[in-house]
């Protein structure tokens, strides 16, 4: 186990390098960029529904339930992309893979879990080339680059103050760096003009949640939970150099003139967040969940540049899930042993442009395949692969639509710390 984990951190090093080019959408040159973690590879095969308390599983949207961990659990995930860009005129296809999330939960007493790790947060990746003539007939070009993203380095703890209902909270440390480049050229004028912004962010947030279960007569299980992320904020630097540049036949750049360089610090403030979600079934056989989540307005439209028709709305999302086991602990057949989740989701993104709202809807299906079981039955790991099929945006209005297939995959070890050895 110990070897394992020490090989995840090292994977994880080098995939959050390489998590800052993972993205490839026109949508994240907004605010921040795409958020990157939408849950587990379990979560995300349910729609995104985080409600199920699991002793054996990691839920690292819910910290309420890291005090439900049986065994010490470690867990790594990642997926890879295909993504279709389509607009009235043009498709183009691009595949993205990356790191999604590594994290370990220990239980601490039978009533305490603690839970720490590491994700990339939010992801920008793009490259947007316009070019527009007027009806004076000179045309004018711009080009806007951007990569980069924040990750973020969490620790949370959880406490079951009944044994229907357990309270749990996150501290988050979000940093990571952001490059973005503009330029503009009009036909009538010999030089074209250069803006780089190279933007480093710093500062902690936070999630508090709680979970409540319950059984009843007939043998159904009852889950709710609730989680609220209060408003944040992260310190901002950015270094910003500006120049006079000669864009030559091929594409490439020449400066001609170095204008001016400067150094700005401000705050960057990340919206509150709530999620509900409600549940119920039998355990270790079947379960089905919903969930929703609400988010305020992003008010930081571009980090740099002014764009017109542009409106932030308060943003929402709704799951729906679950997952089906025929008979966890038959020795005979090892497909009943597999979990199959599916699950729906629908999110209105908040952003507005051109008038038209981006969203962004999905279906998930995927299995939990257990590795080995010990005396009781337990798999001391799991793997668990998931599929997600969806669409983001429109064309209309001149905007893009993103039909997106990705594919999900994680490992999750389970392990007993902390025993004392009995000597005979």
């Amino acid at each position: 186990m110990i070897k394992n984990i020490i090989a995840g951190f090292c994977l994880l090093f080098s995939g959050v390098v390489f998590s800052q080019e993972s993205n490839a959408s026109p949508y994240s040159y907004y605010g921040l960029g795409d958020q990157k973690f939408k849950g587990t590879v379990e979560n995300v095969s349910m729609g995104g529904v985080g409600v199920l308390r699991d002793s054996i599983h990691l839920n690292l949207q819910n910290p309420s339930t890291y005090s439900s961990l049986d065994y010490t659990t470690f867990t790594i995930g990642g997926n890879t992309s295909a993504t279709s860009l389509e607009t009235t005129d043009v498709t183009e296809k691009v595949n993205r893979t990356t790191l999604n999330y590594l994290g370990i939960g220990l239980p601490v007493s039978n009533k305490a879990g603690i839970a720490l790790g590491i994700m990339p947060y939010t992801s920008v990746g793009y490259k947007v080339d316009n070019l527009t003539t007027g009806a004076d007939d000179i045309e004018r070009f711009s080009r806007f680059n951007g990569k980069g993203g924040l990750n973020r380095v969490f620790f949370g703890a959880s406490y079951e103050i009944t044994p229907k209902f357990s309270v749990g909270a996150d501290i988050n440390y979000n940093f990571g760096n952001i490059d973005t480049e503009s330029i503009v050229a009009i036909s009538d004028v010999q030089y074209g003009t250069r803006e780089q912004n190279s933007s480093h962010y710093g500062g902690a947030s936070f999630n508090l949640a709680a979970n409540y279960k319950t059984r009843f007569k007939n043998g159904l299980t009852w889950y709710s939970s609730v989680i609220y992320t209060p408003a944040s904020t992260l310190n901002t630097t950015t270094t910003r150099d500006l120049a006079t540049i000669s864009l030559t036949s091929s594409g490439s750049q020449v400066v001609i003139d170095e204008i001016e360089q400067s150094e700005l610090k401000s705050d960057t403030d990340l919206p509150s967040a709530f999620t509900l979600g409600t549940g119920f079934g039998l355990e270790r056989k079947w379960f089905v969940a919903a969930q929703f989540t609400g988010q305020e307005s992003n008010d930081m439209s571009n980090r740099f540049n002014t764009v017109d028709d542009l409106d932030f709305q308060n943003s929402y999302k709704v799951s729906l899930g679950g997952y089906f086991i025929p008979k966890y602990n038959s020795y005979t057949s090892y497909l009943s042993r597999i979990t199959y989740r599916a699950g729906l989701r629908y999110e209105n993104t908040g952003l507005v442009i051109n008038n038209e709202e981006i969203n962004d809807m999905a279906l998930s299906f995927g299995f939990g395949f257990p590795m080995g079981a010990n005396g009781n039955l337990v798999a001391p790991a799991n793997l668990n692969l998931g599929f997600e099929v969806g669409k983001r945006g429109t064309t209309n209005a001149g905007l893009i639509q993103e039909n997106y297939f990705n594919v999900y995959l994680s490992f999750s070890f389970n392990d007993r710390w902390f025993v004392k050895r009995k000597y005979f």
